[in-house]
């Protein structure tokens, strides 16, 4: 299983961007996406997660209302709509995954794929 991110970059507070997550070797079917953050100096953190066989969404509450996660099987990639970012935000992003439903949706350690992580700035 292969995950790549791409989409990150410099924006100003109360702007957008959107990450991808392409992924090979994997399918989604009743699997589970997901995007953590990891700022300097700070442990890495659940933003936004997708149960694929459920429809289950889960996001933190910092970002609950201003990111989207979601799901093109079509091209194998993993979104996430990030909107009115602010300057906390700022952090490395990474998509992840795993077989099944996780417990804790929240916990890194519940995901065996990661990605090499894409960084979003905001200022």
């Amino acid at each position: 299983v292969q995950l790549v991110e791409s989409g990150g970059g410099s924006v100003q507070a109360g702007g957008s961007l959107r990450l991808s997550c392409a992924a090979s070797g994997y399918t989604y079917s009743s699997n589970c996406m997901a995007w953590f953050r990891q700022a300097p100096g700070q442990a890495r953190e659940a933003v936004a997660s997708l149960y694929t066989g459920g429809g289950e969404l889960y996001y933190a509450a910092s970002v609950k209302g201003r990111f989207t996660i979601s799901i093109d099987n079509a091209q194998n990639t993993v979104w996430l709509h990030m909107n009115s970012l602010k300057p906390v935000d700022t952090a490395m992003y990474y998509c992840t995954a795993r077989l099944g439903r996780p417990v804790r949706w929240y916990s890194p350690r519940e995901y065996a794929y990661w990605g090499q992580g894409t960084q979003v700035t905001v200022s």
